[in-house]
C-alpha cells in the first residue's frame, strides 16, 4: 500500500453524505449547503447515470472529495478499465463487488497502481439490505457474518484498502482481518431517524465505537431542513466516540 494511501486512512473528514438525487439543481442547491470541512460525499448509480462524469468534476470543483459508488462487478478486464476511467475523474474513492471474486479485484488494484491518481479501492461484502433468507434464494448458504467474513478475505488477499459493510459487522471484520482494511459502513441512522430500507443499521456514534473508519448517512441528512445542522450533529458525534 503506497504512503499516499496509509496516509489518508484515518484523516477527516470520517462523515461521507449520500446524494440521491434525480434532478441536478437539487442536487447541486444541497452540495452548497453543506462544508467539505465535515463531509465527503458519494455519487451512485442513478446519478451517475442520469448527469454523468461532468457532475462529479463539478462537485470536486466544488470543493468535495467524491466516492464514486458504482460497484462494478464484472469480467476483470472490464472491472480494470472502468477503475482506471474512475480514477481519471480524480474521484477519492471506488468500489467493486467483492463477490466478483480474487482475479477481478486483483486487476482493478493492479490497473489503479499504475494510474497517476490512486483512489481508495474498497469491495462490496453483502448489500445492508439484504437478509440472511435472500442470499440462500440465490445459493449462499452461508449466514451474513459468515458471507461478510468470507469476502472480508478475499478483499484482504487482493490487497484492497477497505470494504462496506454494515457498521454491525464492523468488530468481527477487524478481527478477523488484523484491521488491515478501512471499513465503510451505509445503512447509519441518527437517533431518531427512520431506517427506511436498510436492515442492519447502528448511530453514528454506535458505529465508531463499533469500528467503522467512514460512515454514509443519506436521507437523514438530505431531507432535512438543515442539511449542514446534521452534519455538524454528526461530525460532534463521531468527534465524542472517538475521544
Amino acid at each position: 500500500m503506497s504512503p499516499e494511501i496509509s496516509s489518508s486512512r484515518n484523516t477527516s473528514p470520517h462523515l461521507i453524505v449520500a446524494l440521491d438525487f434525480n434532478h441536478k439543481e437539487l442536487c447541486l442547491n444541497l452540495v452548497k449547503q453543506l462544508d467539505p470541512n465535515h463531509c465527503r460525499v458519494k455519487i451512485g448509480k442513478e446519478m451517475f447515470t442520469l448527469f454523468g462524469p461532468s457532475l462529479v468534476e463539478e462537485i470536486q470543483k466544488c470543493g468535495f472529495e467524491v466516492f464514486l459508488d458504482l460497484k462494478f462487478h464484472d469480467i476483470p478486464n472490464t472491472v480494470a478499465k472502468a477503475v482506471t476511467a474512475a480514477s481519471h475523474l480524480g474521484v477519492w474513492m471506488v468500489n467493486v463487488h467483492a463477490s466478483g471474486g480474487s482475479r477481478m479485484m486483483v486487476a482493478a488494484r493492479e490497473s489503479l497502481d499504475k494510474s497517476s491518481h490512486r483512489p481508495l479501492l474498497i469491495g462490496v461484502t453483502v448489500l445492508t439490505s439484504m437478509t440472511s433468507g435472500e442470499l440462500k434464494a440465490v445459493g449462499v448458504n452461508r449466514s451474513v457474518d459468515e458471507q461478510v467474513i468470507a469476502l472480508a478475505d478475499l478483499v484482504l488477499e487482493a490487497q484492497l484498502d477497505g470494504i462496506v459493510c454494515s457498521a454491525q459487522e464492523v468488530s468481527a471484520i477487524k478481527e478477523a482481518t488484523k484491521h488491515q482494511l478501512l471499513c465503510v459502513t451505509p445503512g447509519i441512522r441518527p437517533t431518531g431517524s427512520a431506517v427506511d430500507d436498510q436492515r442492519r443499521t447502528l448511530s453514528p456514534s454506535e458505529a465508531i465505537v463499533a469500528g467503522s473508519d467512514y460512515l454514509v448517512v443519506g436521507r437523514p441528512i438530505t431531507q432535512a431542513d438543515n442539511p449542514l445542522k446534521v452534519c455538524e450533529a454528526i461530525t460532534q458525534q463521531i468527534l465524542e466516540a472517538k475521544k
